[in-house]
């Protein structure tokens, strides 16, 4: 094996290359992507980053990929797979064969029906362009619309409103953080957010949007129109899989892979936002997830896997977002949940345990300043791998530390 295309220049593509060669892989890395710059990661993009409006924080220098001896080509879009020649055939006319093939495609932002394609007043954050874009415009007094309640959006307002714009998220569901965030801690989420003076309405479809020459209106579904000079859509991802499925690939929510990160063709992996899996820890569920630890996680087990290591994906899920002085971590999945554990800790942080009906940690949720609730959490995350059933007059318990737990 000689030649190993990786066909998405994110955070998990990046990953994946480096990974190759510090395990040993010295035939060719070929790395493709369609956006002009090198491989960044994209949790900045919605907080730090956009409020800087700075360079994005680059996986690594252009050096490195030298001294790796890893192509990059960027600017570049794969247009198809040719599984019987193994090659990829790019926008530009070029071709390239592989022994092996990586398909680290990443998602992109659902649009919503009707919405317009490229619009100056309407836009969508997933690039460092959008985000530029956006940047440009907050400013003291401007008037933000933000559609969609979940991480991007709610870190999105938190950002405008550190720049003095004035801001008003409209979710649809009754309340936001609906997907795999408990409701105490949306509470919390939704209370900070408005004492800084963000107007959250939820319950609130959108029947259409408008656009003007000085602005967009949203008009709900419930009725009322909303005015702003600029509309931010972010009401979830689509996974990139269109490539895939002309190649005649399985699909089911995204690419479809199993526990080793191998689609359908064996010749081919897949790793990262694209792609939907079995998760070990949870009965087998296959999921997607679109998570910057994920797609770091899997791209190291794909490097091994193009290898032939064979392993097979180990680890539970993990998520957090910032919002002006609070970090959310979540370790786990809680679907599923029986019963559910309040920790108390200091300065007013919390950390709720999620066990099944067998008294089994499924998943542990924390809301905190700072990294109040860190060190629990991925202790938590400890004993959802190890399978634990621990005492839950013990996870209640703050005098109780969780690694006692996990030595038990």
């Amino acid at each position: 094996m000689r030649q190993i295309v990786i066909v998405g220049a994110g955070e998990c593509g990046a990953r994946a290359a480096f990974a190759l060669r510090e395990k040993g892989f010295d035939g060719e890395i070929t790395l493709i992507g369609a956006e002009p710059l090198l491989p960044y990661e994209r949790p900045p993009l919605s907080k730090d980053g956009l409020a800087a409006a700075a360079a994005p924080k680059f996986v690594a220098a252009p050096e490195r990929y030298r001294e790796a001896k890893i192509a990059v080509l960027t600017g570049t879009a794969v247009e198809a797979i040719g599984r019987a020649r193994k090659t990829v055939t790019l926008s530009d006319g070029r071709s390239f064969a592989y022994d092996r093939l990586l398909l680290a495609t990443g998602a992109r932002p659902r649009a919503l029906p009707g919405m317009p394609g490229n619009s100056a007043r309407i836009r969508m954050l997933r690039t460092h362009a959008d985000a530029l874009t956006i940047r440009a415009a907050l400013a003291p007094g401007l008037k933000l619309a933000i559609i969609g309640g979940g991480f991007i959006g709610l870190e999105l307002a938190a950002t405008a409103r550190r720049l003095g714009a004035e801001v008003v998220l409209v979710e649809g569901q009754p309340r936001i953080l609906s997907r795999g965030v408990p409701e105490e801690i949306a509470a919390v989420v939704a209370e900070r957010h408005r004492q800084e003076g963000v107007e959250i309405i939820c319950g609130a479809g959108i029947a259409a949007i408008e656009e003007g020459a000085d602005g967009a209106s949203l008009l709900l579904a419930v009725g009322g129109r909303i005015d702003a000079d600029l509309v931010v859509v972010g009401v979830g991802a689509v996974p990139n899989s269109e490539l895939a499925e002309a190649a005649g690939l399985m699909i089911d929510n995204g690419i479809a892979v199993d526990e080793r990160l191998c689609t359908s063709d064996p010749d081919i992996l897949a790793a990262g936002d694209c792609c939907s899996f079995p998760l070990s820890h949870y009965g087998g569920r296959r999921v997607r997830l679109e998570a910057w630890r994920n797609a770091q996680d899997q791209g190291a087990l794909a490097a091994a896997n193009l290898m032939g290591a064979g392993e097979h994906i180990a680890s539970v899920p993990w998520f957090w977002s910032d919002q002006y002085e609070l970090t959310l971590q979540i370790s786990g999945l809680a679907e599923g949940t029986a019963a559910t554990v309040r920790r108390e800790l200091e300065e007013g942080a919390f950390i709720l345990f999620h066990l099944d009906g067998e008294g089994r940690l499924i998943a542990a949720s924390g809301i905190g300043p700072g990294n109040a609730v860190a060190r629990d959490i991925r202790l938590a995350e400890m004993l959802i791998a190890a399978g634990a059933k621990p005492d839950p007059q013990a996870l209640a318990s703050p005098e109780i530390r969780l690694k006692k737990l996990l030595a038990a």
